[in-house]
């Protein structure tokens, strides 16, 4: 089984300082990705001045709308003040069973979460974590510690997962964490890390990622994408038009397999 799959930070559906909405023209152009899997970050469940200010705001919630009909949605509410709140959001083209929203703010001026849903696929069950993780290096270790602490303690070691969002971590010092806890690979890593893992301690830089942050000119690698029980085909940054012009990130888009697990041939 196949899954294309994206991730992307879509800065609240508008422009800086919010002046114009871009949340139609990102619907058509997540539309045209045409991926079984959307992991969103920054999503607007609600904003009350956002729908006043501008002419045709969506009714809808932005998860609920970028969803459309094609999809199937989960929301993690994080931020939340007095005309509205945004979080995370998964889109799924299978069936969501479950939904839980894990808080993980590490002081009180930045609230974070990290949203796990469990997708209904056709090969099996897949986790899927949301993340969208702190400004200040201390805050994002200790958020994928409890990230890394909460699929060790609810997940069978093998069961299948894609962890993806905007992880603020330009200078790579989180995969190496995630990579030794769980087994995970990063879309983007042609594997030597690995390879090497059992002679050389496994170090941050060897670990490849993609540059997606700023728009106009990506050259920080902000979000990421780890996967277990895949197989990757493809992984791409979209930059250029119209992604350029939509936010402040760019998307990751991968291409991946499901691999069938392994069966003993003493079972």
């Amino acid at each position: 089984m196949k899954l294309r799959i994206a991730t992307y930070n879509i800065h609240k559906g508008v422009s800086a300082f919010g002046r114009r909405a871009r949340i139609h023209a990102i619907k058509e152009a997540i539309d045209l990705l045409d991926a079984d899997l959307i992991f969103l970050q920054e999503v607007q469940g609600q904003h009350d001045l956002h729908a006043i200010r501008h002419p045709h705001w969506p009714g809808q919630s932005q998860h609920d709308f970028l969803a459309g009909d094609s999809h199937h949605s989960s929301y993690g509410m994080n931020a939340v003040y007095d005309h509205g709140h945004h979080g995370n959001a998964l889109l799924s083209r299978y069936a969501i069973a479950a939904s839980t929203n894990h808080d993980v703010s590490d002081h009180a001026y930045e609230q974070r979460g990290i949203l796990h849903s469990v997708i209904k696929a056709p090969a099996g069950d897949i986790h899927c974590f949301v993340i969208h993780l702190g400004l200040f290096a201390a805050s994002r270790r200790r958020q994928v510690q409890a990230l890394i602490t909460e699929i060790q303690n609810s997940l069978p070691p093998d069961a299948p997962l894609i962890i993806a969002g905007d992880f603020n971590d330009w200078r790579n010092h989180l995969s190496t964490s995630l990579y030794e806890h769980l087994g995970v690979r990063e879309v983007f890593d042609d594997g030597q890390a690995r390879a090497f893992h059992s002679l050389l301690p496994l170090r941050k830089n060897t670990i490849k990622t993609g540059r997606t942050f700023p728009a106009g000119l990506p050259w920080l690698s902000l979000d990421r994408v780890y996967v277990r029980g895949f197989a990757v085909q493809q992984a791409q940054v979209l930059s250029g038009a119209p992604w350029n012009k939509l936010s402040d990130h760019v998307p990751i888009v991968a291409t991946l397999e499901f691999l069938a697990p392994v069966i003993s041939d003493h079972a």
